[in-house]
């Protein structure tokens, strides 16, 4: 019986110890959890807290971390007890000062760091400004006056929508002006359409509207004529100026009509040379070093054969000492003996040879074959290749960097090989 007895304590002191072990392991390890949430002082800062029990207290009652040290962390002011305030008259929401908080950490709407910013849900409305149109003040020297117009291609009906909205600052040879405008559409000179006859006043209003029937395959190769003309009291039209305005499949892009200005253009008053006339501008970059040729256009050319079946091109060359050195191609114009290109080139060239270089346009025809027929040509350059016109004009535009100078030159015979 004594044997039992004893058995039995010794089994309640074993279970008692084993019990006592597990309250102190756990115990142990709730510290251990219990510090893994507390935080450390931010280096340099008296005003840092920590959180125990979920509320704030200064840092002398926390308890230390396994945190390495290089990484600080700062509890932010509580709002709990804070009743929500609506932004009303832009000003800054501001949170309440708390205890353990220095006035040092606290942020102040008037300190450098937010003086320089906007009132929260305002707008700068210098991020929207558009760009200021002078398109209506800004007319150069000489400018006979300027033509806006709009241009639409409706694929589907091969139609073309066509806009004259206004024009403004146009010269007339007598004090009243009296415009009316007619709309080819080249290479056909025998069809027209016309506006209204706006009476009294250099700056008419037109807002009308026409529509042309052109194919999408011929588009391309059709030139848009704007002719304005004065209306005496005797009813005869006198010329003002023209425009004119290829068309190409990147300024017939997309679904709505796009709105164009240009200045008008005299008409040159002297007949066709013998194998016709070339204009075109000349400009030269001394800082970009690009020489910049735009062939506008042509006329009264010896076509060779049908003008149906023959394209008209030209072709601008860069020499150098009478060495090839670039050849750059207009787009082919088909049936016109007046063709319409208005296409830029761009040639490298350093300053230093200018005094050497020259320009060669040449007019080709071809038939759809290989080979093209030459029908003239024009050479600018230096007193070292050119005379008269063409020297004038290139010195002209040495003259005027940056700047377009335009002119027409009469076609030579191309010399035989």
């Amino acid at each position: 019986m004594a044997e039992q007895v004893a058995l039995v304590i010794g089994g309640l002191t074993g279970g008692l110890l084993l019990l006592l072990l597990l309250i102190c392991v756990s115990c142990w390890l709730w510290k251990k959890l219990r510090s893994t949430f507390t935080y450390e002082e931010l280096p340099g800062s008296s005003a840092a807290s920590s959180i125990q029990g979920g509320k704030l207290c200064p840092p002398q009652a926390r308890t230390q971390t396994s945190r390495p040290p290089a990484v600080p962390f700062m509890v932010p002011p509580s709002l709990q007890d804070r009743d929500r305030v609506p932004l009303h008259s832009g000003e800054w929401a501001q949170a309440p000062r708390d205890a353990c908080l220095g006035p040092e950490l606290l942020p102040h709407p008037s300190s450098s760091s937010f003086g320089n910013m906007g009132v929260v849900g305002t707008i700068n409305p210098e991020l929207y400004k558009f760009l200021e149109d002078k398109s209506e003040t800004d007319f150069p020297d000489g400018c006979l006056g300027r033509l806006w117009f709009s241009v639409e291609y409706q694929r589907e009906a091969e139609r073309l929508l066509v806009g004259l909205l206004k024009a403004r600052r146009l010269q007339a040879p007598s004090e009243t002006c009296s415009p009316l405008v007619k709309l080819h559409l080249l290479p056909d000179e025998r069809r027209f359409l016309q506006s209204k006859t706006k009476r009294k006043t250099s700056n008419p209003q037109f807002d009308e509207r026409f529509i042309f029937q052109v194919s999408s395959k011929s588009l391309t190769q059709r030139v848009l004529r704007f002719s304005v003309y004065h209306v005496d009291r005797q009813r005869k039209h006198q010329l003002l100026g023209q425009v004119f305005f290829p068309l190409r499949n990147e300024t017939l892009a997309g679904d709505c009509p796009h709105i164009i200005w240009r200045d008008l253009e005299a008409e040159s008053g002297e007949p066709p040379s013998e194998f016709g006339d070339l204009q075109f501008c000349l400009s030269y970059n001394d800082c970009l070093c690009r020489l910049t040729v735009v062939v506008l256009r042509a006329k009264g050319l010896r076509l060779q054969e049908d003008t149906s079946f023959v394209s008209v091109f030209v072709k601008v060359s860069l020499m150098n000492h009478n060495k090839f050195v670039k050849c750059k191609k207009t787009s082919a114009v088909l049936g016109s003996a007046n063709p319409v290109y208005s296409e830029t080139f761009s040639f490298k060239a350093d300053p230093t040879e200018l005094d050497t270089a020259s320009l060669s346009l040449t007019v080709l025809q071809s038939a759809g074959g290989e080979t093209s027929h030459q029908l003239g040509r024009v050479v600018v350059g230096p007193y070292m290749y050119t005379r008269g016109r063409q020297l004038e004009h290139w010195n002209e535009m040495l003259g005027k960097p940056k700047e377009l100078v335009k002119r027409w030159h009469a076609l030579c015979p191309t010399p035989e090989p």
